[in-house]
């Protein structure tokens, strides 16, 4: 792979408006992200609910990565060849590692080295769900499965499955990032093209 191809391939495919996005919710994290969301407690007479700000950001990294794999020749780029194909998940995984580091190390100096790891685990979390999202739902939706597991956190957390909250060792949060990557990666890669090749294999048995 040739990597001034790489670099034309990240440009076309939005690269420098995903890193200033993502950029950008790490440091509002970083400045803003102590400052509490007040929002309404389910079931207990309008009592309001004081959510950190940086637990839910990482919703937004995610949904802006997950729109790396759109775009107007996505539909055909899923045709393509293998060539194509290690294109975009060559540049999906070094796109991805880059935010992941960026987002770290901004989270780390703001406020410690586990607040950022926190913020990472989430991050994967959110972008395996956007793109299955994207994949069940099309490239406009791939905020639908992320929300909605955030308003899920938000109004009825449970102590050992928010990973917005849980420590950097909970063993059971690092499951669910690397469960939920696999799903994404999976989904990602059985395109309509590929699925249909695969069902004359399987009935050829």
């Amino acid at each position: 792979m040739i990597r001034a191809d790489l670099f034309r391939y990240a440009r076309v495919h939005r690269a420098v408006a995903i890193l200033a996005g993502t950029g950008t919710v790490a440091l509002l994290s970083a400045l803003f992200g102590g400052v509490e969301i007040s929002l309404p407690s389910i079931g207990s007479g309008g009592v309001t609910t004081g959510v950190p700000f940086r637990r839910e950001l990482p919703v937004l990294s995610a949904i802006f990565l997950a729109a790396a794999l759109g775009g107007a020749m996505s539909t055909h780029e899923e045709m393509g060849t293998s060539a194509m194909h290690r294109y975009r998940r060559t540049y999906c995984m070094v796109l991805t590692l880059t935010v992941c580091v960026f987002s770290f190390g901004i989270e780390a100096l703001a406020v410690g080295p586990e607040a950022g790891a926190v913020f990472v685990r989430s991050l994967l979390i959110w972008f395996g769900l956007a793109l299955l999202s994207v994949q069940m739902l099309g490239d406009q939706l791939s905020w639908a499965l992320p929300l909605a597991s955030a308003f899920l956190l938000i109004w009825y957390p449970q102590e050992w499955w928010d990973w917005t909250s849980n420590p950097t060792t909970d063993l059971f949060s690092w499951a669910a990032a690397t469960i939920a990557l696999a799903i994404g990666a999976a989904a990602t890669t059985a395109t309509p093209w590929r699925t249909k090749n695969l069902v004359p294999k399987m009935s050829g048995r």
